[in-house]
C-alpha cells in the first residue's frame, strides 16, 4: 500500500527541511509531494531531492487536488508545510485503512509550551469532526478522495469542509497519536488574541458565513511568510 504525502506550500523554506526529515523516517513506500503556489522564497529548492515538487494555482484547497491528481499512492495523506507527524503515523494509516477506515486525522500538539495553547491542543484528544484542521493532517483513501470530488475551491475552511463530507458517507478515524505544528501565527499575533479570532472565524464559518468574507480577518496562506523558521519540536 503506497501512501501519498501532499504538502502545499508558499514561501516555506524555512518549515519544509524540519517537515521533510521526518518524513523520511516513515516506514516505506511512501512518496512525498510537495505543491508550490508560487512561492517567492527558495521553498522548491528546500524541498528538491526529498520530494517531487510542483507548481499550482495558488491556494491551499486547489494545491492539495494538484497533488492529488499527480499522486500515485492508494492512500492521500494531507500535511501542513509546518507540520511534524509522529514516526509511526504511515504505518497506523495503514492499519487503520486494513482494518476499514475510509479516512481519518490525527490529535494536535504545539511547538511551544504555552499552558493555553497545550490546552487548545488537548481538545483535539475528542472525536469532533467540527474541529478536524488540516494541521492536524488529514488522510484519505484515492478512491473515496476522487468519489466524493476532492477539495471544494475555497480560501478558508477547505479542511472542515471536506472532513464533513467524507465522514457523513465513510469510515472516519480519530487515530490517536500526534502531529506537532508550529504555533507561529499565536507567538507573532498572541495566542489568547489568535484563539479568540480563529473560535469568531469558526463560528462563522459553522453559522453558514460565505468563505471569501472570511479571509479579510483570516487570509490563507499568511502563516506562510518565514516570519518564525522551521518547527521546533518539544515533548507533550
Amino acid at each position: 500500500m503506497l501512501i501519498s504525502v501532499i504538502i502545499p506550500a508558499l514561501n516555506e523554506e524555512s518549515a519544509l527541511p524540519a517537515a521533510l526529515r521526518a518524513y523520511e523516517r516513515q516506514a516505506a513506500p511512501i512518496e512525498v509531494i510537495v505543491v508550490d503556489g508560487g512561492s517567492a522564497d527558495r521553498t522548491t529548492e528546500a524541498a528538491a531531492g526529498q520530494a517531487r515538487v510542483m507548481k499550482a494555482r495558488k491556494g491551499r484547497a486547489s494545491q492539495m487536488n494538484a497533488g492529488a491528481a499527480s499522486a500515485r499512492g492508494d492512500v492521500l495523506w494531507f500535511m501542513h508545510a509546518d507540520s511534524v507527524p509522529p514516526a509511526d503515523a504511515a504505518g497506523s494509516i495503514r492499519d487503520a485503512v486494513a482494518d476499514g477506515a475510509d479516512a481519518g486525522t490525527f490529535r494536535l500538539a504545539f511547538d511551544h509550551a504555552s499552558p493555553f495553547l497545550r490546552f487548545c491542543a488537548r481538545c483535539t484528544h475528542l472525536p469532533a469532526r467540527c474541529i478536524a484542521f488540516g494541521d492536524r493532517g488529514l488522510f484519505m483513501r484515492s478512491d473515496v478522495f476522487d468519489r466524493i470530488g476532492g477539495y471544494a475551491d475555497i480560501p478558508l475552511f477547505e479542511d472542515l469542509e471536506i472532513v464533513g463530507r467524507v465522514s457523513a458517507s465513510a469510515d472516519f478515524r480519530f487515530m490517536p497519536q500526534t502531529v506537532i505544528t508550529s504555533a507561529r501565527r499565536f507567538e507573532r499575533n498572541g495566542a489568547l488574541k489568535q484563539q479568540i479570532l480563529n473560535s469568531m472565524l469558526w463560528m462563522r464559518y459553522v453559522f453558514g458565513d460565505d468563505t471569501a468574507s472570511l479571509t479579510v480577518k483570516y487570509p490563507p496562506h499568511d502563516v506562510n511568510l518565514n516570519d518564525r523558521g522551521a518547527a521546533r519540536v518539544r515533548p507533550t
